[in-house]
């Protein structure tokens, strides 16, 4: 065998093995599936890192698992379709967006017992953010594109902020901007919680339909995952597009870990991307992780960096119908999990 030809069989050798190197190894593992008691949809996660304590929207409950023991230890009732839970540590209260009967659960974290319910100015609070910076909660109202603003002290609501579109999830840098995504415009917008003025509003294209939101405070960063499988890097002070990056269909969710500075969106397809942060400019994506049908909410312990999504299992899609063109496929009963995945 020739010289040139032994050299071309080494490199192609050895390109097969980074290859396979490439598609057989992950950085992660799912460590556990907890199963929760229970049937009904479910929505967003909000991990509390002090306690331990993994609050989960789930039907008409908030059930609260405890992340160490693998057990609920708590469930807050009565919160039909309920969307997302806020936690106020600094005031030992949690806020609870139910999105049928537009109202917000107010409960206390130590006892879990609910201290009362508020009506809000709009219809079907879905999102829900509480602003350590002005000790206020932000409840983003999906068919009245408006945000309710309640008193995180007193409990009252003070005002309404009409937005330009639909809202999706929301981010504070905890410095007096909040940022929320506006789904059927495809834009962002940033509101000052002082204020409750919409201060600007940027395009996320070339992205579609964002939903999920996360921000890097340090080096101030959005990152918005959209409909049409891009997650969008926007700069958090004036709106420019950094980055766009190719993730899994099906998103809803994202988080990012400031200490590995990684993004993690969670698409419905059953797949989670890891995006690494090379600095404030470059990203790149590492991989598409296998979790499960569904898992399109996520949240993430920084501490531990853990990640936990939720999902079930489903039976067949039935077919379409005149009165239902798009059905969805029933999830079977008593399958509804939450998955733990872990950097190996």
């Amino acid at each position: 065998m020739k010289k040139s030809t032994l050299v071309l069989s080494f490199l192609m050798l050895i390109s097969i093995i980074t290859t396979f190197a490439q598609v057989s190894h992950s950085g992660y593992k799912i460590a556990n599936k907890i199963h929760l008691d229970g049937d009904g949809g479910w929505d967003y996660l909000t991990m509390d890192v002090a306690t331990s304590r993994l609050y989960i929207s789930h039907g008409t409950i908030v059930q609260i698992l405890d992340v160490n023991e693998k057990k609920v230890v708590g469930t807050i009732p009565d919160t039909k379709g309920v969307h997302g839970i806020a936690l106020a540590s600094d005031l030992n209260k949690g806020f609870i967006s139910n999105g049928k009967d537009t109202s917000v659960t107010v409960f206390d974290l130590k006892t879990i017992q609910v201290i009362t319910k508020i009506k809000v100015t709009g219809n079907n609070p879905d999102a829900i953010l509480y602003d350590p910076f002005s000790h206020r909660v932000f409840t983003f109202n999906g068919r009245s594109s408006n945000s309710t603003v309640i008193d995180a002290k007193s409990n009252k609501v003070i005002g309404t902020i009409v937005l330009p579109g639909k809202p999706e999830f929301s981010v504070t840098d905890g410095n007096g901007k909040i940022y929320v995504n506006i789904e059927d415009k495809s834009q962002v917008c940033w509101i000052n919680p002082m204020t409750l003025i919409v201060e600007k509003t940027w395009s996320v294209a070339p992205g579609e339909e964002p939903s999920g939101l996360a921000i890097d405070i340090k080096d101030h960063r959005l990152f918005a995952v959209c409909g049409n499988k891009l997650m969008i890097v926007l700069d958090a002070d004036n709106g420019k597009v950094v980055s766009k990056l190719t993730i899994g269909d099906r998103v809803d969710g994202v988080s990012y870990d400031p200490a590995l500075k990684r993004i993690y969106s969670s698409n419905g397809e059953g797949t989670m991307t890891v995006v690494q942060e090379e600095n404030k400019d470059t990203f790149k994506v590492l991989e598409n992780f296998p979790t499960q049908k569904g898992a399109k909410t996520i949240t993430i312990n920084p501490k531990t960096h853990k990640l936990y999504l939720s999902t079930a299992e489903f039976d067949a899609t039935p077919a379409a119908t005149t009165e239902n063109p798009r059905p969805r496929p029933p999830v079977k009963p008593n399958t509804f999990i939450i998955l733990e995945i872990e950097p190996m």
